[in-house]
């Protein structure tokens, strides 16, 4: 039965739920008897979540809820050329392995002291989560870290050896001078001792090489606790960092999405630099907090030995050797990554600049005058087709080289092709965000997001922060043993319906809820970087358990801090915003 549960649970749930619209046949009823349905099997995962996710396309026309025309335009919205515009910029960096050289370049600032170490790799891993994939930083970092803790490891090990012989050494004709008066007494009053002596025993019962193995026990258990601290390090700040920016984790595309398809009349409230101005501060702010957190569990606060105070032994040097000769291995900077991270640096220019909200933006000034034209979407695939565009070469004559079977290459191939974007997309989620959209239109037609903003509408009476808080707490616990994309694809149009009902602006609860969402720390099967750190690191759960529950904490006080300060007069939450009444409509 349980090897079989996937196929059990596919037949028996949507039996299960049917008493729900044969009982009560009305629009909300159905489709809530869709909504129940994808939630229970995005939560079992006894389908793959890109599939369940095209359930409204089935589901919708044949309950009557919405034609299968209108639900399929659902699934490749705006928000979604917003992300595959992104996506496409993170598989040109990791293509030319310009984020490794950002890394190792970051890493050979920062230093080797453990306190030092584990700050650099936190910056790092959260900086290079804001643009590409979480999980490809982590998977990237991770063995960055375990090779620079080999050596020091390796190294502290030589260094003991070195100064124990050398002790021995010194001391060697101190120790016969000794150990020769020692034996005359001994011979006389204790006969026993000369036996002792002679098999290489100490005076207090150990050998040397007991004392050096359990120096050698104290030092695997060091460097075993470092590893995990700093295999935990790199994949919470890789979850942190991509809260940053609106392109860094699907959460935070699936919240525009859902506030351009709820609030149509919004005026671009949701925009690349409107999240960078509240999101990044948020994320600064939790990373130094997580960053003190994991020093005291795993290094302690020890500052001279974790810091080093500008003292440099032959144990770092060796340390920053390892990571100098990784550096020197990727070779001088190519033609094809100052491409890249020029096309990078120009997009993320023009992303902040379309729209700043202070002064008009150059969208505002060229295209925008007669309507929202040019969108965030519109820039991240214009500079993205570039990639296919630009040579990976500088142009020069003679040829460039010979392909794999020997052949001369007459013209260089671009920084990207098709096959490369084609294996690394994950278009899963690409239809998952689809399936949110649809989701949100559906409960929009059918009137359910009203109805369950009615069943809410007692909570106007607690305060709106004891509401975000709660709210996120919730939220931070559901995602913790379901993706965050799911998490935020069903409980996004709930909490917008909740919004208006009670008469607060909406972002006051839906942005604290989307971070909420990336905050999955306390579980390996909570994110992909968890998942990968765990097994990286030989972490035990309650070791995971121990640091993200502390972390979650962090998170939901931090984003809830946000919110309420420089948050709440960013976005004007202390009144109720015109296209809340006015453009709540149908879509």
């Amino acid at each position: 039965m349980w090897y079989h549960r996937n196929y059990i649970i596919i037949v028996v749930l949507p039996l299960a739920l049917l008493p729900l619209p044969l009982v009560i046949p009305t629009q909300e009823a159905k489709c809530g008897y869709a909504i129940i349905l994808m939630a229970l099997y995005w939560c079992t995962e006894c389908m793959p979540l890109a599939v369940t996710a095209l359930l409204p396309v089935v589901l919708f026309p044949m309950m009557g809820i919405m034609k299968a025309a209108d639900v399929s335009i659902e699934y490749l919205k705006d928000s979604n050329m917003l992300f595959i515009g992104g996506l496409l910029v993170a598989i040109a960096v990791e293509q030319w392995s310009l984020h490794t050289r950002i890394a190792l370049r970051v890493l050979l600032l920062v230093g080797v002291r453990p306190a030092l170490l584990m700050m650099g790799f936190m910056i790092v891993s959260s900086f290079l989560s804001m643009w590409i994939s979480n999980s490809a930083t982590t998977a990237m970092m991770l063995p960055i870290a375990s090779a620079v803790l080999q050596q020091l490891k390796a190294t502290e090990a030589q260094a003991d050896e070195r100064e124990f012989q050398a002790a021995a050494q010194d001391n060697q004709a101190f120790e016969l001078e000794i150990s020769q008066s020692k034996q005359e007494m001994s011979e006389e009053k204790h006969p026993d001792t000369k036996a002792q002596l002679d098999n290489g025993q100490c005076e207090n019962g150990l050998s040397a090489e007991s004392l050096q193995d359990s120096k050698r026990r104290v030092m695997d258990e060091k460097y075993a606790l470092l590893t995990k601290g700093m295999c935990l390090s790199v994949c919470y700040a890789a979850s942190i960092g991509g809260t940053a920016t609106l392109t860094g984790t699907t959460p935070n595309i699936i919240l525009k999405g859902q506030i351009d398809k709820l609030f149509p009349g919004n005026g671009d409230v949701i925009n690349f630099a409107s999240w960078f101005v509240f999101a990044f501060p948020n994320a600064l702010i939790m990373l130094v907090l997580a960053y003190f957190w994991l020093l005291f569990m795993f290094l302690g606060f020890n500052l001279k030995k974790s810091f080093g105070c500008g003292v440099t032994n032959d144990r770092d040097k060796e340390a920053y050797k390892v990571m100098r000769q990784e550096y020197k291995k990727l070779g001088s900077v190519r033609f094809a990554e100052w491409a890249v991270l020029i096309i990078f640096v120009l997009l993320v220019v023009l992303w902040f600049s379309r729209a700043p909200g202070f002064i008009d933006g150059w969208a505002t000034v060229l295209f925008n005058k007669g309507g929202p034209f040019v969108s965030d979407g519109t820039v991240a695939i214009f500079m993205s087709m570039l990639f296919f565009i630009i040579p990976s070469q500088r142009p020069r004559c003679g040829g460039y080289g010979t392909d794999e079977n020997g052949q001369t290459v007459n013209s260089p191939p671009t920084l990207l092709s098709w096959q490369v974007v084609h294996e690394r997309m994950p278009w899963n989620i690409i239809l998952l965000l689809g399936g949110g959209f649809a989701l949100a239109a559906g409960s929009e037609e059918s009137g359910l997001s009203k109805w369950l903003g009615d069943c809410l509408a007692p909570l106007e009476q607690i305060p709106p922060f004891a509401i975000s808080l709660v709210l996120s707490l919730l939220v931070a616990t559901f995602t913790e043993c379901s993706s965050n994309t799911a998490t935020t694809t069903l409980f996004l149009p709930i909490l917008a319906s909740m919004a208006v009902s009670i008469k607060i602006h909406p972002l006051y609860v839906m942005l604290p809820c989307t971070i909420a969402a990336s905050l999955a720390f306390m579980l390996p099967v909570a994110t992909p970087p968890n998942a990968i750190a765990f097994a990286f690191g030989k972490l035990k759960v309650i070791d995971m358990v121990k640091a993200g529950f502390m972390l979650n904490i962090i998170g939901i006080l931090t984003v809830n801090l946000g919110v309420n300060t420089w948050g709440y007069a960013m976005f004007d939450m202390g009144n109720i915003p015109h296209w809340v009444n006015i453009t709540h409509s149908k879509p």
